[in-house]
């Protein structure tokens, strides 16, 4: 059987951290909004269509006749089914904490560039933009980073602990990823004061079932997604705040 994913055709956005852990746990699915006779319109018509659960937005997973909305929930529905989470209760929702954990941050990298409004181009909040990347690069990201760098601390590497990953991992390193993406320069100068966890970042780019999707056209660019770089919203290339 394969998953139906839905996302947005052009951008990885949330539904990359559903795609890492269908990849990496080898998991057959239909991308479906990215099959050509498909596309955005196809997206936006599905999620419309009457069902008895409908989405909010994408992502969304239909599985098994079920339609499954939010990235947390679909992935915890995936650990569950597919044993990329703990066996135990407890181990599952703390799997499912941590990401949660991981969503409010990727929510606050996105409003640093959208901080008035998301109907509003960033040039008409650039000025909002600037002061919340200043709160955003010197306070928030230290502290999530902090965060995981506590949690990894007693483990075996992984999240969870133990010898194997788990989705909060895949979603660590694409968090990671982002953030490189978006503030090179900010955490350039923060990453040796948190080894942990650049070292699972490291370890999930690479995760031999990972390989060939990271590698494959398949993987999207970033650019105008949830992560996006402007060069006034990074620490300068000296240290200096442009915020």
């Amino acid at each position: 059987m394969s998953y139906q994913l839905w996302y947005w055709s052009d951008i990885p956005g949330r539904g990359e951290f559903v795609r890492l852990a269908l990849e990496a746990g080898n998991i057959p699915y239909r991308d479906c909004a990215r099959e050509p006779d498909i596309g955005s319109k196809g997206l936006i018509d599905d999620m419309l269509r009457p069902r008895q659960h409908p989405p909010f937005a994408p992502p969304y997973l239909v599985a098994d006749g079920m339609t499954l909305g939010q990235t947390a929930n679909i992935l915890y529905f995936l650990g569950e089914r597919h044993g990329l989470a703990p066996d135990d209760v407890a181990g599952r929702l703390w799997v499912n904490q941590l990401q949660l954990t991981i969503a409010d941050i990727v929510a606050e990298a996105h409003d640093v560039h959208h901080p008035i409004a998301t109907s509003l181009y960033y040039e008409d909040q650039q000025t909002e933009a600037k002061r919340r990347a200043s709160y955003f690069r010197q306070e928030r990201i230290p502290k999530y980073l902090a965060y995981f760098e506590r949690v990894l601390q007693d483990g075996d590497g992984w999240l969870a602990g133990g010898a194997r990953w788990s989705y909060a991992d895949l979603s660590l390193y694409h968090l990671i990823f982002g953030l490189l993406y978006a503030f090179p320069h900010r955490m350039a100068r923060i990453a040796r004061d948190y080894p942990r966890v650049f070292a699972v970042h490291d370890r999930v780019a690479n995760l031999p079932a990972l390989q060939t999707y990271l590698t494959s056209p398949r993987r999207l660019a970033m650019g105008m997604d949830l992560f996006r770089h402007y060069a006034e919203l990074d620490d300068g290339p000296s240290g200096d705040s442009l915020g």
